[in-house]
């Protein structure tokens, strides 16, 4: 298992609209997340700041990644998410900032 830390910020006035639909996050979404052998995924907010933590169980992150990215519904909800966010800096081809575990107790 490997574990994911990510950041990215919300455009001024996005955070009622991003809380709405995570409130009622579509099956569909969900089920994709899972089959990508994603498990215990939360997303924190604060100032308009987003941190995202994941755990990861499969084998080949970046096909997982290639299977959500390819999967129409996780396209239709990004179209939605996309335009309230506004990323960090960040290296080339990311959208959320991954942050790198400095800490870690079980």
């Amino acid at each position: 298992m490997q574990r994911f830390g990510m950041t990215l910020r919300l455009k001024p006035g996005a955070a009622e609209p991003y809380k709405a639909y995570h409130r009622s996050v579509w099956p569909e979404v969900l089920e994709m997340i899972s089959e990508c052998n994603i498990r215990n995924y939360s997303i924190y907010f604060r100032d308009d700041i987003l941190f995202s933590y994941f755990e990861y169980f499969g084998t080949d992150i970046k096909a997982d990644w290639a299977k959500m990215a390819a999967h129409t519904r996780t396209q239709e909800w990004w179209a939605v998410m996309v335009p309230l966010q506004e990323p960090l800096t960040r290296k080339k081809g990311e959208w959320w900032a991954d942050m790198e575990e400095v800490f870690h107790l079980d």
